[in-house]
C-alpha cells in the first residue's frame, strides 16, 4: 500500500527518504526496533516511490497510448486493485510465515513488476505490470506494519506508525521524479534499478531480528473483527482520504497539463506536496499517541473539505498547483491515527496485527479504486467539480459525525 499526495502512496502513509529514515531512528532508543522501522521505512519508501512514478507519466502515456481519462484511471487504480486483491493472503501470509517472508516475498514482486513495466508498451499488459506491483506493495506494508507493531510498544504505536508513513510518503518525493526522468529517457532506463535496490533490502531486512509467532487465524477471525465498531470506523478512516488522494492522483496531473504544467512542474506540483505530507505524518502520529486519534483526524477533515471543494476554481497552472499541495498536505494528518486506531482497534478484538495490516490494505485498496476509477470514470462523464465534490461532501460527513462523538 502507498499514501499520501500520490498515496502516491503506504499508507502509513504513502520509502527512501532521507527526512524519513533519519526520523525513524529517532522514534526510539531501542536499537533493534529503531532498526527495524528504518529498514520497514526504507521498503515502503521505496514501494511509493515506484507508484508515485506515473504522475508525471500519465499525460505521455495519455498520449502516446491514445488513453481516455477512464483508462487513465484504470492504470493508475491497477496498483490499489492488485493490493486490494492481494491484501488478505498477504495478511494471512504475515500471520502464519512471519512479517519478515512476506516483506521480502512482496519485494521480489515489486522488482520483477516495475521491470515489466519498464519494458512493455501494450496497454492491457501495462495495466497487468500495475496490478502484480500492487499485490507485492500488499505484501510489503502487511509484513511491515504487522513487524512494527508486533514490536512496538502501545503508547508509541502512533508515533512508529507515523515515522514509517513519512518515509513512505517520502517516496513521493522521488516518484515524480523518477517519472519525470522516465519521460525523458524512456521507462527502461528509468526502472531498470529496482531490481538492485530490492535486492538490497532483502539483504537488509533478513538482518533484523523477528520474533514472530505462527498463527491460524484466517477469515473467520476477520469476520468476527468486523464485529467491532471500531474496527470499521478505523477502515472508514483509512479508506476515506484514499478516496480523495485517488481522485487527486488522476485528475491532477491531467488538469494541471490542460492548464499548461510540463511533466517537470507537475513533478514539482508533488514532490512539493510529498514532502510537506512527509514533514505532517510523524508529527501528526505523535500527536495521536499524546492527545487521543480523534483530534488530529477531526483537523484533518475539516480543512480537507475546504480544499477539495476549492479544486476547479483555479483556471491558472500555479494556482491550481497550491491547490494540490493543500489536499496531499491535509491529507497526511488521516493516515497514522487512523492506522494506529485500526491497529488499536484489532488488538482489542483480538485480531492478529497481520490480519489488521491487510484491513488496512483493503480499506486503502478500497478507497484507491473508488477514487481513481471511479473519480476518473465521473469526471469523463461530468466534468472534474463533481468527483472532488463528492469527496468533500464525505469528509464533511464523516467530520459531523466525528464531532458527535464525546471520545478522542
Amino acid at each position: 500500500m502507498a499514501v499520501g499526495a500520490l498515496s502516491a502512496y503506504f499508507p502509513v502513509g504513502g520509502g527512501r527518504k532521507p527526512v524519513g529514515t533519519v526520523g525513524l531512528m529517532q522514534v526510539t532508543r531501542n536499537p533493534s526496533l529503531g532498526r527495524l522501522v528504518a529498514v520497514i521505512g526504507a521498503i515502503v519508501f521505496v514501494d511509493t516511490m515506484f507508484y508515485a512514478a506515473i504522475a508525471p507519466l500519465l499525460p505521455a502515456l495519455t498520449r502516446q497510448l491514445s488513453l481516455s481519462k477512464l483508462s487513465a484511471g484504470v492504470m493508475t487504480a491497477g496498483y490499489p486493485l492488485g493490493t486490494l486483491v492481494g491484501s488478505l493472503p498477504g495478511g494471512m501470509l504475515a500471520a502464519r510465515a512471519g512479517p519478515r517472508f512476506t516483506v521480502c516475498s512482496g519485494l521480489a514482486l515489486l522488482a520483477a513488476s516495475t521491470l515489466a513495466f519498464a519494458f512493455l508498451g501494450n496497454v492491457a499488459l501495462l495495466d497487468l505490470a500495475r496490478f502484480a506491483e500492487g499485490v507485492g506493495g500488499a505484501c510489503s506494508w502487511a509484513g511491515g506494519l504487522a513487524w512494527i507493531v508486533n514490536e512496538a510498544p502501545v503508547e508509541r504505536r502512533g508515533t512508529l506508525i507515523g515515522s514509517a508513513l513519512g518515509a513512505a510518503i517520502g517516496g513521493a518525493l522521488f516518484g515524480p521524479i523518477i517519472g519525470t526522468i522516465a519521460t525523458a529517457t524512456g521507462r527502461a532506463a528509468a526502472f531498470s534499478g529496482v531490481v538492485v535496490i530490492a535486492g538490497w533490502l532483502i539483504v537488509l531486512a533478513r538482518r533484523v531480528p523477528s520474533r514472530h509467532v505462527s498463527s491460524s487465524q484466517g477469515m473467520r477471525a476477520v469476520r468476527v473483527a468486523l464485529g467491532h465498531s471500531g474496527v470499521r470506523l478505523g477502515m472508514w478512516l483509512v479508506a476515506l482520504p484514499a478516496v480523495a488522494s485517488g481522485a487527486l492522483n488522476v485528475l491532477g496531473p491531467l488538469r494541471l497539463h490542460r492548464f499548461g504544467a510540463a511533466a517537470a512542474a507537475i513533478g514539482a506540483t508533488y514532490l512539493i506536496a510529498a514532502g510537506l505530507e512527509a514533514v505532517v505524518s510523524p508529527l501528526i502520529g505523535r500527536l495521536s499517541d499524546r492527545r487521543g486519534r480523534l483530534l488530529p483526524l477531526r483537523f484533518g477533515l475539516a480543512v480537507t473539505v475546504v480544499f477539495l471543494a476549492c479544486f476547479t476554481l483555479p483556471q491558472q497552472a500555479w494556482l491550481l498547483a497550491l491547490v494540490v499541495v493543500g489536499i496531499a498536505s491535509s491529507l497526511g494528518a488521516f493516515w497514522a491515527p487512523a492506522m494506529a486506531m485500526l491497529s488499536d482497534a484489532a488488538e482489542a478484538s483480538g485480531l492478529n496485527q497481520g490480519l489488521a495490516a491487510a484491513l488496512m490494505n483493503l480499506a486503502w485498496a478500497g478507497g484507491q479504486i473508488a477514487g481513481s476509477g471511479g473519480g476518473g470514470a465521473v469526471a469523463k462523464s461530468t466534468g472534474d467539480a463533481a468527483p472532488m465534490l463528492a469527496a468533500a461532501v464525505l469528509c464533511g460527513l464523516t467530520l459531523a459525525l466525528l464531532s458527535r462523538s464525546g471520545s478522542s
